[in-house]
């Protein structure tokens, strides 16, 4: 769906794990072979996938502004099992969070957040405004106020229904 370039960083995995399900088509890729070999998914991790991906959905809501799109898990309490320690470069010094076990999607998900953090790009993943998109985007815009994943699409289609519910 989304025309814009991928979110920097590890933030692409998890815009890629949000956006797995297209709820205005209704379909959801991890219910394909292809959709979760492309994330690193075992079909025994497909539910915990899934509350992943919505509980990051509610998050990117919330740096948007909105509010969640349902009761979901809380990201903290998901992410806190996935346990990270500081890797440090015996070369450079260089140091970063690394996943204990980098196997799980949820300990890759958690260094791709605790990078963005330290990045201090987290806020700029949002989720879509339009109720029957919530696609995940990275929000470029200079005063980083993005409202939908496209203004062409979601944005016209807001826009337009704001114009309808004036009247004449």
């Amino acid at each position: 769906m989304s025309e814009r370039s991928a979110a920097p960083g590890g933030l692409a995995l998890v815009e890629s794990l949000v956006n797995t399900l297209d709820m205005e088509a209704g379909t959801d890729a991890l219910d394909t072979p292809e959709g979760r070999v492309r994330l690193g998914i075992a079909e025994d991790g497909l539910d915990e996938a899934r509350e992943l991906r919505e509980s990051l959905r509610a998050a990117l809501l919330a740096h948007a502004g909105h509010p969640p799109h349902r009761a979901v898990t809380p990201l903290g309490t998901l992410l806190a099992r996935a346990p990270l320690y500081v890797a440090v470069d015996d070369h450079d010094g260089s140091a970063r969070l690394t996943p204990a076990d980098e196997g799980p999607l949820p300990a890759r998900i958690a260094a791709a957040v605790a990078d963005a953090l330290v990045a201090g790009t987290w806020a700029r993943l949002k989720a879509c405004e339009s109720a029957s998109c919530h696609w995940a985007y990275y929000d470029r815009s200079p005063a980083g106020r993005g409202r939908w994943c496209l203004m062409r699409t979601c944005g016209a289609r807001a826009k337009m229904r704001r114009y309808r519910a004036k009247g004449p």
